[in-house]
């Protein structure tokens, strides 16, 4: 039986276009019109996916979220799956063609006050998150407390890295970090 190539759908066409625009050039500045043009889909059937932008913004921190995570825990496994692993699998990333810092923070700079639905987006990814670091963690007294520390530090170290002219130094600050909070708890 032969297969011929894997055709998307309208939706995923439309997410696609809309994860890599919004992500690249901000939410704001990215109107529907132009995702609908990279999309190559019909307005009608963009409206048919979408009632709106809000709704098209939360699928795409929806998609987002998936892809991200799923790279992040992919990452810190390849990279030892301790806390060590944290510093350089955000060095990876830091390091990519397309790293323009955490779409959600990103997200909420742009849009919390107009579009609350974004905190809640957010948070849900952040506690995601912070879930993966506190599994890097042996247990112990203050894990919970030293895995929300670093989730802390590892939004500054994206942050860091957006403004910096190298990432390097935020990445060595979050390396130093980790290794106080792995002291601190062993």
């Amino acid at each position: 039986m032969t297969t011929g190539p894997i055709v998307a759908t309208p939706r995923e066409r439309i997410l696609r276009a809309a994860h890599d625009l919004f992500y690249r050039e901000g939410v704001r500045a990215t109107g529907i019109d132009r995702v609908i043009a990279e999309s190559g889909v019909a307005k009608l059937t963009f409206y048919r996916q979408f009632a709106s932008k809000d709704e098209l913004v939360l699928a795409f921190l929806d998609v987002r979220h998936e892809r991200w995570m799923a790279w992040f825990v992919a990452a810190l496994a390849r990279h030892g799956g301790t806390p060590a692993a944290i510093a350089p699998t955000l060095s990876e990333w830091f390091a990519s063609d397309d790293f323009r810092g955490c779409a959600f923070l990103n997200s909420v700079g742009e849009l919390a006050p107009a579009l609350a639905a974004v905190l809640d987006v957010t948070r849900r990814h952040k506690q995601e998150m912070t879930a993966a670091v506190t599994r890097l963690m042996k247990p112990a007294p203050g894990r919970a407390r030293a895995a929300r520390a670093l989730a802390l530090a590892i939004d500054g170290a994206i942050v860091q890295a957006q403004y910096l002219a190298t990432p390097a130094p935020a990445v060595e600050a979050l390396s130093l970090l980790v290794k106080t909070l792995e002291k601190a708890l062993a």
